[in-house]
């Protein structure tokens, strides 16, 4: 099934610079988890097992078309005859239904059943999708921090060894060395954990691109940087939308009408059905004895074709007794409950992002106008330590400052971007099948 990409794929949110020395961008990350994730896979296989479930459903239109041909050798002894001859002829029969109230439901169940499929790999997509695009972001966020943490890290080194100059020329005590090595490698384990959560991050990347890590094998490098663009949605616009649009909607709505044909089907078999049949034998010999024929009258006179209908009706059980119309009914309905939820947690959801996007905005504001100062400072903080004028507890203030507005600026990037993947994701936005856009 072709797949394409809608709007909000093609807002990437993050600059995407060219790929260079085994770089991937945003774009390429999606692609290749696109055609190569296993469980958007397995969904395509499964939309191609409905394709021959729907085959099977509309089977029930369709004639009954048999042919035997029995042969053998037939013993036995009659007066006038050989008491053993060979024998050979063909037997056929054709049977149509004339009337029977479950091939409407089936017919439209077969092609239901093709349409969940599709929903079914749409929601998978979606899913792997969403998951590699956050895993893209985390890459990416984690890198960054680490490059802060290793740049503030640098300047408390130097920092440490300034002091240690100072020690040694009796200028300052041991304490203000001790501090100030205490302050620097206070940094080490939050470089290390930034490094592993990037690390972690880009094998979640190679997992969800379907990467054959091997030992050779290098890991996805993202390439660009986290992006910062003000919003402003549509809230009410936005969760008319969603509702038409969003996989897991159209998919629950699917289930509720599959449901209800399977309850019709059901209850199809307790009304009356009729058929029509048309039955023939070639006998290119005479002679032959019918299984169980006591006589001559009862044996194969010739090629003969019969015509007949068949008509039935069960009468004792209307489906309710033994509970299978009561069964499917308790299904539909569980279905149509679980849909209005989903259906009502739309606008809760879309308020929730809506509320944090506004909350991220304001906080990304706030760092931003903060971080020149805490920056300039700093290093006002650095000089006046280096000619005495600052004492080291400025100084470690001065530089903490820095660090958190620093990394709280680039937090509030990360947590932008992954604000609007969810946004994409709740409004449906990701892709959508061709045949559903015409």
């Amino acid at each position: 099934m072709k797949l394409r990409f809608a709007a909000a794929i093609l807002s990437l949110f993050a600059t995407a610079n060219p790929s260079f020395g085994g770089s991937i961008t945003l774009d390429e990350v999606l692609n290749s988890t696109l055609e190569k994730n296993p469980a958007i896979q397995q969904a395509k296989a499964n939309l191609e097992r409905a394709a021959g479930r729907r085959l099977v459903l509309r089977s029930i239109v369709w004639p009954n078309l048999k042919l035997n041909l029995p042969a053998g050798v037939q013993g036995g002894h009659r007066a006038g005859e050989n008491s053993t001859k060979v024998f050979g002829f063909a037997r056929g029969s054709l049977t149509q239904p004339l009337f029977n109230t479950a091939i409407p439901p089936s017919l439209r169940r077969g092609d239901v059943e093709v349409l969940i499929a599709e929903q079914q790999l749409n929601l998978a997509v979606e899913e792997q999708l969403h998951t590699a695009r956050l895993a893209f972001y985390s890459a990416l966020y984690n890198r960054e921090l680490q490059s802060v943490r290793e740049k503030q890290r640098g300047h408390l080194d130097e920092n440490v060894a300034s002091q240690s100059d100072r020690y040694q020329a009796g200028l300052v005590d041991r304490g203000a060395f001790t501090s100030a090595t205490v302050e620097a490698r206070a940094l080490d384990p939050l470089v290390e954990n930034s490094r592993r959560a990037y690390t972690a991050a880009q094998l979640q990347l190679a997992q969800v691109m379907a990467v054959d890590l091997n030992s050779k094998a290098s890991l996805p490098n993202p390439d660009g940087e986290l992006s910062f663009a003000p919003t402003d949605f549509d809230l009410n616009a936005e969760t008319t939308a969603a509702l038409e649009r969003r996989t897991d909607i159209k998919l629950a709505r699917l289930l509720v009408r599959a449901a209800n044909q399977d309850e019709r089907i059901i209850a199809a078999g307790y009304y009356p059905s009729a058929a029509g049949s048309v039955t023939g034998d070639y006998i290119p010999v005479t002679g032959i004895h019918r299984e169980g024929s006591t006589s001559r009258t009862q044996d194969f006179l010739g090629s003969e074709i019969r015509e007949g209908a068949a008509y039935t009706w069960q009468v004792i059980d209307n489906g309710k007794v033994g509970g299978a119309v009561l069964r499917a009914r308790k299904a539909r309905e569980i279905n149509e409950v679980e849909l209005r939820k989903l259906e009502a947690s739309v606008g809760r959801e879309l308020s929730r992002i809506h509320n944090e996007l506004a909350g991220i905005d304001a906080r990304h504001k706030s760092f931003a106008a903060g971080s020149d100062v805490a920056g300039q400072t700093a290093a006002a903080v650095q000089q006046n330590l280096g000619s005495g004028l600052a004492s080291e507890l400025e100084h470690r203030l001065a530089e903490g400052n820095y660090l958190k507005t620093q990394t709280g600026l680039l937090e509030a990037n990360y947590l932008h971007n992954v604000a609007l993947a969810e946004w994409d994701r709740a409004t449906g936005r990701y892709f959508q099948f061709a045949e559903d856009v015409h």
